[in-house]
């Protein structure tokens, strides 16, 4: 195993009755690689993201981050070893501020380090504006979530999340419910945001106009194993992965 790898899984296998959803898996991922997980519902990408996350335990195999086995740890535990997770609903207090949202994230990681501060104590207030900063939120800072368009709410939740300086951030579905008029701008302000971080970005992704713009790296699922795993140009012209992924999702928004 090479020390650059954030992550490592050797032999994961899941099954929920008769369904396989993990079939001896084996993916090694570098620190600081953007790295898409794409397939049709069922077919296994997000099982190994809530294997990875600690909400599923595998039936075999080991999951190694930085090269500590997290396999059998709790969420809660994996998430302060450094795995943050970006939901596709975002989870946000509607009824605070944009910065008083960025706030109680900067003092719930605070708790989780045993180190705490007031939420609005002046270094984090420093803290949640240079947040802001680099996500272009710092116009939007003191209006309520309630107000906001979907975009933004998304870039929260994702700013909300690196507050905990993660190793590696997991994003559920990032431009879903977006519109198409904010999906890339709100994408290109997130890969600006990361640059030069060593920061691992995982994406859980239905759009391939996003996969095939963001991603360094595809790794394509069919019936809980990987029937692809290359660079995006390469992983979305093969075979199966039109066969399997694109082709069926092409279908299902075709009968929308």
């Amino acid at each position: 195993m090479s020390a650059a790898c954030a992550i490592v899984a050797r032999g994961l296998q899941k099954k929920f009755g008769a369904v396989t959803a993990a079939a001896d898996l084996q993916i090694e991922i570098t620190h600081g690689a953007r790295v898409s997980l794409i397939g049709s519902n069922g077919a296994g990408k997000t099982t190994f993201v809530n294997m990875l996350t600690g909400y599923i335990k595998p039936d075999a195999g080991e999951i190694l981050l930085d090269g500590r086995s997290i396999v059998g740890l709790a969420p809660r535990q994996i998430a302060r070893l450094g795995v943050a997770r970006s939901f596709q609903i975002p989870q946000l207090y509607k009824d605070l501020s944009v910065q008083a949202n960025l706030l109680a994230a900067i003092a719930a990681q605070q708790s989780a380090l045993s180190f705490w501060r007031p939420a609005n104590h002046p270094e984090s207030v420093v803290h949640a504006d240079e947040i802001l900063q680099r996500f272009d939120l710092l116009a939007h800072a003191d209006r309520l979530v309630s107000e906001l368009p979907g975009g933004i709410r998304k870039l929260l939740d994702i700013a909300m999340a690196l507050t905990r300086q993660p190793t590696v951030l997991l994003l559920d579905e990032p431009t879903s419910g977006v519109s198409a008029d904010e999906k890339f701008p709100m994408m290109d302000t997130v890969m600006r945001a990361l640059e030069g971080s060593r920061t691992t970005v995982l994406f859980v992704e239905h759009d391939m106009d996003i996969v095939a713009r963001y991603s360094e790296r595809v790794i394509a699922f069919y019936s809980g194993r990987i029937i692809a795993d290359g660079s995006a140009e390469i992983a979305l012209a093969m075979p199966d992965v039109k066969r399997y992924v694109t082709g069926e999702m092409i279908a299902v928004n075709d009968h929308a």
